[in-house]
């Protein structure tokens, strides 16, 4: 069956349909993963979104579970060049074609995704639609399209209840969940830590009463400025004294509770193959990133935070040391999941911070 994916500007590629055949809009990134398609689809902090793969074979090695970074997909849809329907891998549980369909998730294949790309480049992150008819009225359908916003996503995406991973660890971490990748759990089970994971809305208090040796706050989607009330707990746990480390959407987060201030990228950055270099050493590390927003490093206090990691390629802000309290966070992913492992040394030194060993 056709499928056409319109964007907001006008244009329309004509494509083939998989996956659900529903109508979708959502916001329109590219990531530029060459593997990880599984992890891309369950990534949390694409709620919102649809997403443009560049590489141009998606699907050759099928659909693995243990590859999924959360209970199910998380993306609006799905951009990709070639589709393929049979997947070479002893480890998946069906090809992405069943996936896509078993999950509601409408996608679009024999797209020139290079051209799609260079639209979003140019332009910046654009709204779009898939759809397998074509509109009546294309203004209208436009209207809708550019109406669109990104909101709410973070109550969407984080747990209902409060959960522990691997009881009687130490020490013990509270993980805010707002929209945290599995591997993120796993990384600090692995250095032996006992893991509650914490609804988005949980209250500071909660936190402080019940003892935690340290906190994590997660990564997520959507714009960091609209969530107020996190923000606002935020506060009270980053003067608490509790070691905290914080990724992507939590990094964003206690800057804005420090009075920082964040912006916008133009198209965000979205893939396991970003350079960020570590301000300390000059070492430079390729890097997971899922983010459109970014923390304006002008606007950083040098009284109470220094910049840690900044981004190669374009200088944008990756990490920030906080002076003042025992507080590390960064825009990238150690956690990778996918992309590379280079960076997971951070979860040692979140270790330290909380008083235990290092894996090093």
């Amino acid at each position: 069956m056709k499928a056409y994916l319109i964007l907001e500007d006008g244009h329309v590629f004509e494509g083939k349909a998989f996956g659900a055949q529903r109508e979708v809009i959502s916001e329109f990134v590219f990531n530029t993963s060459m593997t990880g398609y599984v992890e891309v689809l369950t990534d949390p902090s694409y709620a919102g979104q649809s997403v443009v793969m560049t590489y141009p074979l998606i699907g050759n090695y099928g659909v693995s579970y243990k590859d999924q970074e959360s209970a199910h997909p998380f993306v609006e849809g799905f951009v990709i060049h070639e589709l393929s329907r049979v997947g070479s891998n002893f480890r998946m549980n069906m090809n992405l074609y069943d996936y896509m369909l078993e999950n509601n998730i409408p996608g679009i294949c024999n797209v020139d995704t290079r051209a799609v790309t260079k639209l979003i480049r140019n332009h910046g992150c654009m709204n779009g639609m898939i759809t397998t008819r074509l509109p009546e009225d294309m203004d209208k359908a436009l209207g809708k399209i550019r109406a669109f916003r990104v909101e709410g996503v973070v109550e969407r995406v984080t747990c209902d209840e409060i959960s522990t991973l691997n009881h009687g660890g130490s020490p013990r971490v509270a993980l805010y969940d707002f929209g945290a990748k599995r591997n993120i759990a796993q990384s600090l089970v692995e250095r032996g830590c006992e893991v509650t994971v914490l609804p988005a809305s949980t209250p500071a208090s909660y936190v402080i009463d019940e003892g935690f040796d340290g906190v994590m706050l997660s990564n997520g989607p959507g714009d960091p400025e609209e969530n107020t009330a996190v923000i606002e707990e935020i506060k009270v746990l980053a003067q608490s004294g509790i070691p905290i480390f914080a990724i992507c959407l939590g990094h964003q987060m206690m800057a804005l509770a420090h009075g920082f201030k964040t912006e916008k990228l133009k198209f965000g950055h979205h893939g396991a193959n970003h350079p960020v270099k570590d301000l300390h050493t000059g070492r430079v590390y390729i890097s997971t990133q899922n983010h459109n927003y970014v923390l304006r490093e002008d606007s950083i206090d040098p009284q109470v935070a220094k910049p840690w990691f900044v981004n190669v390629n374009d200088g944008t802000n990756e990490g920030v040391e906080y002076l003042q309290e025992n507080i590390r966070t960064v825009q990238f992913h150690p956690e990778a999941c996918a992309g590379p492992t280079d960076t997971d040394f951070l979860f040692d030194g979140f270790m330290q911070m909380m008083g235990g060993k290092d894996n090093a």
